[in-house]
Order: structure tokens, then C-alpha cells, then sequence
């Protein structure tokens, strides 16, 4: 469970160039395993990490509606990529980019999810980060129960403007 206790700080932690965070998770997102960076930039220990919600390291500057479709293309047995602002148990944050898959079982069956993470362009993330901030604003103006919806249209406004799928803008970043 994430401890609401950690407030987070303007602490930067930069993956190094060859870093590869690399997790497993079950079905519901509960964490079975973790590589050793990812344990090093989570600050948190293997046992804290395994068994929970990989939501652990969620920062709040990250929009609701940005996992929402994480979660749905991944439900949906299709790949895929995304950059993602992590808090570590410090207050912390690192930025990633992520190639998230479901991880299929012997009979074709979705079993649960792998993500590799590397370090980011920062150019990359100077493009995201004014996104995820109109993604926020509209989730905050829109009320919980509105939130998702209200997040997802400031992506698929952009999407449409920018002639581009999600897939396409990620990669072009």
C-alpha cells in the first residue's frame, strides 16, 4: 500500500544510460518482481516491493487518466510504451521511459504484466510534462468521479490536432 506520509521534494534522481528497470507484476498490479535498479531508484527493499501495488512508486504529478490507458491497452493484450514520472520512498522522483507488455501464459491467457523502463530523452520529457500538466488540471477541475474523462479528452484533443495516434507521439518524442 503507498504510505500517504511521503511528501514529495523537487529531488531528481537521472537513471544512468545503460539502467534498465525492469518489473513483473500479477493481474491486479501487485508487484512479484523487481530488478535490482528498480529496487535502487524506488528506495524501497525487494521485500517491501513484492506483493504490493505497483502503484507504490505512482508521483502525483502523474494524471489518473495517463494509467487509465496504460491499464486499458494493456488489458486489451497490446504493448505499450509511455513516459512516466516515479516517486521513490525518499520523495524523490525519477523519470522513465516505459515498454509495458502483458505477459501471456502457456494457453495464450494474459497472466500479468512486464515492464522494462530506461532513461529518458530529456527533451522527451520537457514535451511530455506540459501534457501531463493540462491531463492534471483538467482530472482536478473535473472532479474525481469526472476525473479520467476530463484527463483523457486533453490527450485525445491533442491526439486529433497532431494528426497523430498515442503511439506515434511517444515515438516521435
Amino acid at each position: 500500500m503507498k504510505d500517504k506520509s511521503i511528501v514529495p521534494t523537487n529531488r531528481e534522481r537521472v537513471m544512468r544510460d545503460n539502467d534498465f528497470i525492469v518489473s513483473k507484476t500479477d493481474l491486479s498490479g501487485r508487484i512479484t518482481y523487481g530488478n535490482e535498479i528498480f529496487i535502487e531508484f524506488s528506495g524501497y527493499s525487494e521485500a517491501e516491493l513484492l506483493g504490493t501495488q505497483h502503484n507504490i512508486i505512482r508521483h502525483p504529478d502523474m494524471p489518473r487518466s495517463a494509467f487509465n490507458l496504460v491499464w486499458d491497452t494493456l488489458k486489451s493484450g497490446r504493448e505499450i510504451f509511455a513516459y512516466v514520472k516515479n516517486m521513490s520512498k525518499d520523495g524523490s522522483f525519477y523519470w522513465v521511459f516505459a515498454h509495458i507488455t502483458p505477459d501471456f501464459g502457456p494457453k495464450g491467457d494474459i497472466v500479468g504484466y512486464y515492464s522494462v523502463r530506461r532513461c529518458p530523452r530529456r527533451s522527451a520529457i520537457d514535451k511530455i510534462v506540459p501534457v501531463y500538466q493540462q491531463m492534471l488540471a483538467a482530472e482536478k477541475a473535473a472532479g474525481s468521479k469526472d476525473a479520467i474523462a476530463a484527463g483523457t479528452k486533453v490527450l485525445t484533443d491533442l491526439l486529433q490536432s497532431s494528426g497523430m495516434s498515442y503511439e506515434q507521439l511517444v515515438l516521435s518524442l
